[in-house]
């Protein structure tokens, strides 16, 4: 699940890496800005896990990229979506089995999406791809 909003740079993101991300036997889904719109497609499907990508401020350096406990998405998410991701993270676990939230750290919110996000973005497509989400640090606080 890729959120975020095309009309604000970094914030991008999570939607552009479900658009460009493509790998069998996974299904890639752009949010955009309502991610809970696609919580029935999901239960539909019933996977096994389910991978949500969102920029994230965490206080980092533009494009690093961090797991976000469960427990602190409400602090460091600022996506533009429109329930806050704890909730939507708290439905999904009803019928997921692993849900994991993937923090990219944003630059800035107009124009075009910066080269360091971008470059993370593309980054983090190798890492799903290989399945070594474990390579990616988690957030500490």
């Amino acid at each position: 699940m890729g959120i975020g909003n095309e009309m604000r740079g970094d914030d991008f993101i999570g939607s552009w890496i479900a658009r460009k991300f493509k790998k069998d036997s996974w299904v890639s889904i752009d949010c955009g800005t309502a991610p809970e719109n696609f919580t029935s497609m999901i239960k539909r499907l019933k996977p096994e896990k389910v991978v949500i990508v969102d920029s994230a401020d965490m206080g980092l350096e533009a494009g690093e990229i961090r797991i976000v406990e469960e427990n602190s998405i409400d602090q460091f998410t600022i996506s533009s979506h429109s329930i806050p991701l704890s909730l939507l993270v708290k439905y999904l676990k009803e019928f997921v089995k692993h849900v994991v939230i993937i923090g990219i750290q944003p630059k800035k919110f107009d124009g075009r999406m910066s080269r360091e996000v971008r470059r993370a973005g593309e980054e983090l497509i190798k890492i799903l791809k290989e399945e070594k989400e474990e390579k990616i640090k988690k957030l500490t606080q």
